[in-house]
């Protein structure tokens, strides 16, 4: 009995020390501007393009790679295959998603972001 009860109560403190790791995303700094997309003053340079970020968990809680938000949009910039230097740009319809994969002796999670990349016309 002395044995079940120092089982559970290791049980209990490895769940609470689990539940103390959930990363709460994104809260990075943000600047609002207002567009007016109404009008034919954009063009879509590429639409639903993604980038991803990989991160690596040994037993589902030691982070031996996070990923990361900049690694995604990184990502995403590279998938557009265009050169963007000097040209105004702007993500349309930005969405982030975070999922995990869990398994016997290690995690893996990933951030996806997909937007809408247009340029501005005069």
């Amino acid at each position: 009995m002395k044995r079940f009860c120092m089982l559970a109560v290791a049980a209990m403190v490895i769940c609470v020390l689990t539940g103390c790791l959930s990363n709460g995303g994104f809260r990075g700094q943000t600047t609002n501007t207002v567009v007016s997309l109404s009008q034919a003053n954009y063009k879509v340079v590429k639409a639903g393009a993604r980038g991803d970020s990989h991160g690596f968990l040994l037993l589902g809680l030691l982070p031996i790679t996070s990923p990361g938000y900049a690694a995604a949009k990184d990502d995403l910039y590279d998938s557009i295959k265009e050169n963007l230097t000097g040209r105004a740009i702007a993500l349309a319809n930005q969405t982030e998603d975070h999922s995990y994969l869990y398994l016997i002796l290690f995690a893996i999670r990933r951030n996806t972001i997909t937007a809408d990349v247009i340029e501005f016309t005069k």
